[in-house]
């Protein structure tokens, strides 16, 4: 990867950076001072005209290329009669590759996943050119008759004007991503007329954080932006549609089935489309050639659609499947359109749009989604108001709860899809249905798939763009990692006297129990011992008075979820077991342990904090994100091993969901995502230790058993009254006590172990 440029300002936050060089207007906008504020509200302004135009632009290109495109080969193949049209996309695909290929590869696909990669990979910086030439290529693509929608192409034009601005002014990257943000929520403001969803798209796809003086940027944008819309493109919804009511309380019912349905539609929308992808990508011509070559069958299916909707004066080529496809989700909306036809318009777009994106043309996915759940909502809306009609709503009603669903389910944004829905329609009255079938999607699609369909698209290439947000330290580690492995253990055979002498000898106040086959059996405290000295039969054992019933933690477990255990529980340590053999003991878990480890990762992590700001002042570093491939350099070593530049910074490892801190001796693996912050310099022989195999030994028995959480072999001594070890927790940190500290840990541990599963 190379490097852009960099601003030699100093980035500390999105409003609070130290006074850089520069005075006046640029002066102001670089520090936190009130002119920096009302300097930021005139390029929110600015910004926000500039994506108005840009959408107002991108609009009148759509209706342009597509009177061209089906009057060209309307007219030079007339006597085709209607199968003329299926040559449009395949003309716009022949115009729309070469165009990507050779001056932005950026602007092929939907826009958005490249926006948010500029966020996470490049400051916010995207190509200037990337205006131009994707508001070209998708005019052209979805003009001719491509199945895509106008958000992605907007977003991205948006976003590349306020980058733009940003970049021209050598802003530091925390201001060039605000600008960023503005530009996309203006386009999504103008082009739909949704200045609200303008705001919350940027907020929560494209930014995924809310911070008050962003908000009050972006909205200023989005205003501005939407204002210029109405007045050169209409001030009315993208939807008139009838005042559907809430029929009956028990609506929520088969409103809440259609959320559970359209999240799975969500999921399968995803995963056809990138399947596509997959499929163009393994077909071994010119790059150039696929836009053509995905027209050739969006041609065919959009000559099949027209065949089953109502004859239009513009004959085939205004199919409900060509272009955005809102002259077909009308229809819907006004519950006009039998059962199968919406059927089978939801698999002939599904397909339509898999061809169109995943041969490499350009568009969102925003209305594609909007049409799916139209035409999935309606027929579900006519099987519920066929069967119960007195107490739910006409189809139309289901076509709009469903098509809010959709894009919810694959756009993982529940505030969004909500309000766009809402402004789109400027309907009111199904609100409560509405969001009942949004969340429902959204926590369906989620569990199935953990990131959207924007995100997926970055993860397939190995970009990680959301860094989750450690909030507990002690979640990033694991239990394997700092128990205690060699462990003092009490055989149950031990009598009940050598036990009390081992009890007071050792200073310990509770035992794990082995039996006979090595196994652990359960726990044994000082306070059984003594309470059954006086009643236990003469002969008895510790397996007569130990407790069977114990609480246990695993080695992959956070410690995080282990101290909330020690804590529920009121004991001062918990046995460590393999998950696989719950009676195989792995090692004790210790108060200590855990305060001790605590203060490593804390130490570690402000370390970390502390050299990423010294590198911040170079003018080349950024963060960077990685995955660790099989084979490579960085593959099961651990993180001291690694030996990266002193000018580097590691700074997470996310493995499977979960942030780790990158300690010397966490243990890299492949398919972790490693984000670092590294100056130009670095990034090459960086990019070769975690992505370029090499042939390498296997690792030896221990690496494998610690790079899958679990400690190397361990002694586990089987203790008896000749046999003594030193009080614990001497090395580090003392446990504390009462008064009578050995009574007191007695009975936490009594009453723990007494209760405990």
């Amino acid at each position: 990867m190379s490097a852009s440029p960099r601003p030699t300002s100093a980035k500390r936050s999105l409003f609070n950076e130290p006074v850089a060089l520069g005075s006046g207007l640029w002066g102001g906008l670089r520090n936190g001072s009130q002119r920096a504020t009302a300097t930021l509200v005139l390029f929110a302004v600015s910004i926000g005209i500039g994506a108005g135009f840009g959408a107002v632009l991108f609009r009148k290109m759509l209706t342009l290329f597509h009177v061209l495109a089906f009057g060209i080969t309307g007219n030079a193949l007339s006597f085709l009669g209607a199968w003329s049209v299926i040559f449009a996309p395949i003309l716009g695909g022949l115009l729309v590759g070469p165009i990507v290929y050779f001056f932005a590869r950026e602007a092929k696909g939907h826009g958005v996943p490249e926006v948010i990669a500029a966020i996470a990979l490049h400051g916010g910086r995207i190509r200037p050119r990337v205006v131009v030439i994707k508001a070209l290529a998708s005019a052209l693509c979805i003009g001719s008759g491509g199945s895509a929608g106008r958000e992605g192409p907007i977003v991205q034009i948006g976003a590349a004007f306020g980058s733009t601005i940003g970049q021209l002014l050598h802003l530091p990257e925390e201001r060039i991503r605000l600008f960023l943000a503005c530009g996309a929520a203006g386009g999504i403001s103008a082009t739909f007329n949704a200045p609200i969803a303008g705001v919350f798209f940027a907020l929560e796809v494209i930014l995924d954080e809310f911070e008050t003086r962003a908000f009050s940027m972006i909205v200023i944008a989005s205003v501005v932006a939407d204002v210029i819309g109405r007045k050169f493109l209409g001030d009315h919804p993208s939807f008139e549609v009838p005042h559907y009511q809430f029929v009956s309380p028990l609506e929520l019912i088969p409103y809440a089935i259609l959320g559970l349905l359209c999240g799975l539609a969500a999921i399968t929308f995803s995963r056809m489309l990138y399947g596509m992808e997959d499929l163009w990508d393994h077909w071994h011509i010119p790059e150039y050639l696929k836009p053509a070559s995905g027209g050739i069958l969006m041609g065919l299916i959009g000559l099949l659609a027209y065949q089953f909707q109502p004859p239009s004066p513009a004959g085939p080529s205004d199919s409900y499947l060509f272009g955005v496809g809102y002259n077909g989700i009308e229809p819907a909306l006004f519950s006009q359109l039998p059962l199968v036809v919406l059927l089978l318009f939801f698999v002939l777009k599904l397909f339509a749009t898999s061809v169109t994106l995943g041969s490499g043309g350009s568009g969102g996915v925003f209305s594609p989604s909007l049409f799916l759940g139209a035409m999935l909502g309606g027929a579900f809306g006519t099987l519920v108001h066929g069967a119960f009609p007195t107490w739910s709503a006409h189809p139309g009603a289901y076509a709009m709860v469903g098509m809010g669903a959709v894009f919810a389910g694959a756009a993982q944004a529940p505030i969004t899809s909500v309000l766009i829905i809402f402004e789109m329609t400027d309907n009111y009255t199904v609100i409560l249905p509405l969001m009942t079938a949004v969340v429902l999607a959204t926590l369906l699609a989620q569990r199935l798939s953990p990131n959207n369909i924007y995100l997926l698209k970055l993860v397939r290439r190995g970009i990680q763009a959301r860094q989750p947000k450690v909030t507990d330290i002690l979640e990033t580690i694991t239990v394997g990692e700092i128990m205690t492995t060699s462990v003092t253990t009490i055989a149950g055979t031990t009598s009940l006297e050598d036990a009390a002498a081992l009890f007071q000898s050792s200073g310990h106040h509770g035992f794990p129990v082995i039996n006979q086959a090595g196994e652990l059996a359960g726990i044994v405290t000082l306070s059984d011992i003594e309470r059954a000295a006086d009643i236990a039969p003469e002969g008895a054992t510790v397996a007569d008075v130990m407790t069977k019933q114990i609480i246990t933690a695993y080695p992959d477990q956070s410690v995080a979820s282990a101290v909330q255990q020690l804590g529920a529980q009121d004991v001062g340590r918990i046995p460590v077991v393999d998950r696989q053999q719950p009676r195989h003991l792995a090692g004790l878990l210790r108060r200590a342990d855990i305060i001790n480890a605590y203060h490593r990762a804390l130490t570690t992590h402000r370390t970390t904090q502390t050299r990423v700001a010294r590198l911040q002042t170079a003018s080349d570093a950024r963060f960077l994100s990685y995955t660790a491939v099989s084979g490579s350099l960085a593959d099961g070593r651990r993180v001291r091993d690694l030996h990266l530049p002193a000018t580097s910074v590691l700074v997470s490892i996310t493995r499977q969901g979960r942030t780790l801190i990158p300690r010397g001796d966490v243990r890299i693996a492949s398919g972790d995502a490693v984000l670092l912050f590294v100056t130009a310099d670095d990034e090459q022989p960086i990019a070769q230790v975690f992505t370029v195999p090499v042939p390498s030994p296997p690792p030896g028995p221990d690496e494998v058993e610690a790079e899958a959480g679990i400690a190397a072999p361990h002694d586990v001594v089987m203790a008896s009254s000749e046999d003594r070890d030193p009080p614990p927790d001497h090395e580090v940190v003392k446990e504390s006590a009462g008064e009578d500290g050995r009574e007191s840990e007695q009975e936490s541990c009594q009453r723990g172990h007494r209760t405990g599963q």
